[in-house]
């Protein structure tokens, strides 16, 4: 790769609230290149933890001008379990699961893979609430999204 189309390595940190599950819900993004840092939030009325820990990774995906390299760190499993696991056999079984039931959050997972198209991506599990710098802010961004509905 030369350095004219290398792509760009972003550090990414998201994190899901919600308050009541389902209740009002939030999400937050820390980007992070080299020397620069970016904050993203947001919230919905009536959502759930899971909703939020997607809408998360998908917002912060999809605010990345062009392809890039990308860490991505969450503390969900739900996300790491599905985007790692269940995401290609649900796609060979038209969004089923192996019950041969409708995926929940069906419309996210499919936002989630559009977003991870265009970029190569490295997904890590983060344990919440542990004191990691960047998941601690991508929490407060989360819980920001709710206390501004």
């Amino acid at each position: 790769m030369t350095a004219k189309n290398a792509r760009t390595e972003v550090e990414i940190y998201t994190d899901g609230a919600c308050r009541g599950n389902p209740g009002p819900g939030g999400w937050g993004a820390l980007l992070i290149a080299g020397k620069h840092q970016k904050t993203l939030h947001g919230g919905e009325a009536d959502s759930t933890n899971n909703r939020m820990e997607l809408t998360a990774a998908i917002e912060a995906l999809n605010a990345l001008k062009g392809p890039r390299r990308v860490i991505l760190h969450t503390d969900s499993k739900y996300v790491m379990d599905g985007i790692s696991k269940w995401m290609p056999n649900w796609k060979k079984r038209g969004w089923k699961t192996t019950a041969k039931k409708a995926v929940k959050n069906k419309d996210l997972w499919q936002a989630l893979d559009e977003a991870t198209r265009r970029h190569e991506i490295d997904w890590r599990w983060v344990k919440g609430h542990d004191g990691n710098p960047g998941n601690e802010m991508a929490d407060e961004l989360a819980n920001l999204g709710i206390d501004e509905l």
